[in-house]
């Protein structure tokens, strides 16, 4: 008998310049944002080439993951659904439910949890199922950095982009999303996911000399996490550090957070200071990342199942 079926979530792209404003104004929960943060913002999709391949890679993992499943002779089917575009968490409930799947299992494409990040995706899975009768039953995995198959995954990234440098001595950096500093209040353990993440990927991987900074932080007026990346790229220039490897580890998938904010902003700040600057590929569909995704599904299925 075959497993639930899988819902794979993620954070959404706009498909076109254009729908930039609505996008930006469904990340802001409905509230329109000014004239002068839509146009950086469409400016920074512009300079990424006018869109990002969110929306493709994730449809990539989905027909991997499907084909590895079907490969394990547990053939099910494979969803996707977005926080914040098309096809959204609501839209892809719909279709599930008109599918007649009963149990799902869902998973959000990024490693590690938060209130605000992975239990704002549950939050409009829930929102979603509550609306529409006879909705099927699922159960979110909520978080999966320190997974073993994930780890593996990420050191093979590691080497292979230390090998850019042939030989030279290369400080690691591991990045991640900021979050609002209140975040703290609540004990979040988002934090201390991405710290024991980026430990077990920097052993895994044989790198001693490695730093974590934060990026990407939103505008809002209050306090973010950090020290930021152009920060931490500072520090380490002003410490004698010539050769940085940046790891994107709260990401597996291409999106402006990297496309923009490493590949363009980091990288002319690491010019700027006369650093050798490369970043690891993304897992996207690599076939570690897929194996990976099967296991960590597999394994809490069997684990709620024996609960």
């Amino acid at each position: 008998m075959s497993g639930p079926a899988v819902l794979l979530m993620a954070y959404g792209t706009p498909d076109t310049i254009d729908a930039v404003p609505g996008y930006y104004t469904h990340i802001r929960g409905g509230r329109t944002p000014s004239e002068a943060a839509i146009a950086n913002l469409r400016e920074r999709y512009r300079q990424v080439g006018g869109m990002t391949p969110l929306l493709e890679r994730t449809r990539e993992v989905r027909d991997r993951l499907a084909d590895a499943f079907a490969a394990a002779g547990d053939p099910r089917p494979v969803y996707i659904g977005m926080k914040h575009w098309h096809p959204f968490i609501a839209e892809t409930v719909a279709a599930m439910q008109a599918a007649g799947e009963r149990e799902v299992t869902g998973l959000v494409l990024a490693p590690h949890y938060s209130r605000m990040s992975i239990g704002g995706y549950r939050k409009y899975l829930e929102e979603a199922s509550a609306l529409l009768p006879g909705a099927p039953e699922t159960h979110v995995i909520e978080r999966w950095g320190a997974a073993p198959e994930f780890i593996a995954c990420m050191a093979a990234l590691i080497r292979e982009g230390l090998g850019g440098f042939a030989g030279s001595d290369v400080t690691v950096v591991f990045s991640a999303h900021s979050l609002p500093v209140r975040i703290r209040e609540w004990d979040d353990p988002y934090e201390r996911e991405l710290e024991e993440s980026s430990r077990l990927a920097a052993a895994a991987a044989g790198v001693s000399s490695w730093r974590f900074a934060w990026q990407s932080a939103g505008a809002t007026g209050e306090p973010w996490i950090g020290p930021d990346i152009l920060t931490v790229l500072g520090s380490l220039a002003a410490e004698g550090v010539r050769h940085v490897l940046q790891v994107p580890i709260g990401f597996v998938s291409d999106h402006l957070e990297v496309l923009y904010d490493i590949d363009i902003e980091a990288a002319a700040r690491a010019r700027e200071l006369g650093l050798a600057l490369r970043r690891t590929r993304l897992p996207n569909a690599d076939p570690r990342f897929i194996a990976a995704l099967l296991s960590i599904i597999t394994r809490a299925e069997s684990v709620k199942v024996a609960g």
